[in-house]
């Protein structure tokens, strides 16, 4: 028994340490992959005869929240594209139609939609020439 208690600690210590370093060198968040290995190494290397080794349900929660967390970040980023997507087709749909706007230096103006362009800020609208004109400018559409 007490063979066994140096030799837990001994493969405990070297793999948290390089997990540290390894997560704190790349970022300051783990990722699941990291916190999935973390948990492997933490529950091969308890030792349950121990009377301090931690609660081995810890780990079931531990995990239970870290999915949940995981879904919902799935979720959101699901969310993102489909609210990014629904823009697109907003901007599309105005193509060829008579609209009223606000253009980016303030003025306002009328004018049929001629091209929708696609930029890392979401689509923009060019009417009678005016280019960058937000979707979200356009007050009225005939």
């Amino acid at each position: 028994m007490s063979t066994v208690t140096p030799a837990t600690t001994a493969a405990t210590t070297p793999t948290q340490s390089s997990s540290t370093a390894n997560t704190s060198a790349t970022s300051s968040l783990l990722s699941k992959d990291q916190f999935l290995q973390l948990m492997m190494a933490q529950l091969q290397n308890q030792n349950p005869m121990s009377p301090n080794s931690s609660d081995p349900t810890q780990y079931v929660s531990e995990l239970a929240q870290f999915t949940a967390l995981e879904q919902q970040t799935n979720t959101a980023q699901s969310t993102a594209q489909s609210a990014q997507a629904n823009q697109a087709t907003q901007a599309l749909a105005l193509l060829g139609h008579t609209v009223s706007y606000i253009d980016p230096s303030g003025n306002s103006g009328t004018g049929v939609v001629q091209k929708v362009d696609f930029t890392t800020s979401g689509p923009t609208l060019t009417v009678n020439g005016d280019t960058g004109i937000a979707p979200s400018g356009v007050s009225e559409v005939s």
